[in-house]
């Protein structure tokens, strides 16, 4: 079984609702559940050995796909979020990640080494992210306090601007330029992140955002869960230019499971083949070569194909892989060696 380090969860959010509505997010994790896609019996059965763990803050209301006649929609962006509340729910949140960690549920990893170890042990690897800083405030004391805490890896936006950029909205057809990109608040977001060692994600930021952070960071691109625009042509994925770059940097990008960002018409279809998955992936190979291709499943935030299912199915996708005629070594490299290469140099390890 080939294990896999997984770009991008949100598991969080599953199990921070769980609390929410009176259960017990630490035994459903441990213990297992039919709900959501990742728990730890799931994870051991489909070699998930860890991942990027996303505090997001929801906005309200679910989002809406109403594709017209032609099966286009246009997703308008979630309304901006204020800070107290998020800082609130962000606490939240990474309550629950400690408290699995105490439990033995898995390891809050704050180091290439803590991913390895946990993984030789066969305990859970998980990477604090935050997905969207609306509870950091542009005087980024609260960025110093979540990085002591174990924060190692941030997106600047979610799919809704916030003080420091602009996001894109879940639309099909669409181009990712569609808006402004980093504010001055922005900027120095990416500056401090380079300061702490803190990884800069890129899934969610406008076109203009992206080149922004390019010509700003330090760090290789990293795009922890998006698929490639010249095949399903939604503003979330990314154009050949932007793989260009992530590869001049020596960056990555994690292939989104979410069937809309998979499927030639984007459509909301669980019945999606593995197909169109390899198809992005031989297409992110063209373009970007073996060591910037990785998986960022988005797991708990996305509906996945029905072959996959949830955690306990990704070897479906890795047999589909070697189909491909990738190697044991290429294979490694798509499944955890990129991002732990990639990591180890955007937190400044030696």
């Amino acid at each position: 079984m080939e294990l896999v380090f997984d770009g991008h969860n949100d598991v969080l959010l599953r199990l921070w609702r769980t609390r929410k509505d009176g259960g017990d997010p630490i035994a459903e994790f441990i213990g297992g559940t039919d709900k959501g896609h990742i728990d730890a019996p799931r994870a051991r059965k489909g070699g998930l050995a860890g991942g990027l763990c996303a505090i997001y803050i929801p906005s309200e209301g679910p989002m809406q796909f109403d594709p017209d006649a032609n099966g286009h929609y246009a997703t308008p962006l979630a309304a901006p979020l204020e800070r107290s509340p998020s800082l609130d729910i962000a606490l939240e949140f990474a309550a629950i990640a400690f408290e699995l960690d105490r439990a033995g549920g898995w390891k809050v990893c704050r180091s290439t080494a803590d991913i390895r170890q946990a993984t030789d042990t066969g305990v859970f690897a998980a990477v604090l992210h935050m997905e969207g800083c609306e509870a950091i405030g542009p005087d980024l004391a609260a960025l110093e306090t979540f990085h002591a805490a174990g924060l190692r890896s941030l997106g600047p936006v979610w799919s809704r601007n916030n003080v420091f950029g602009h996001g894109v909205p879940f639309s099909y057809p669409a181009d990712p330029d569609c808006g402004p990109g980093l504010t001055d608040a922005g900027f120095d977001l990416i500056k401090a992140c380079n300061r702490l060692g803190i990884a800069v994600d890129l899934a969610h930021i406008t076109e203009a955002g992206f080149w922004d952070v390019a010509k700003t960071t330090d760090q290789p691109l990293i795009v922890s869960h998006s698929n490639v625009h010249a095949i399903t042509p939604i503003a979330r994925n990314l154009t050949d230019r932007q793989m260009d770059a992530v590869k001049e940097s020596g960056g990555l990008v994690g292939l989104n499971y979410a069937v809309t960002m998979l499927r030639p018409d984007a459509a909301a279809d669980g019945d999606t083949p593995i197909s169109d998955m390899t198809r992005h992936v031989e297409h992110m190979l063209e373009r970007m070569g073996i060591d910037c291709v990785a998986l960022g499943s988005d797991f708990d935030g996305a509906l996945v194909p029905d072959a996959i299912h949830d955690a306990a199915g990704n070897q479906v996708l890795i047999l589909a892989l070697e189909k491909l005629g990738l190697n044991g070594e290429e294979l490694a490299k798509i499944c955890r060696d990129n991002w732990l290469r990639v990591l180890k140099s955007a937190w400044n390890e030696a």
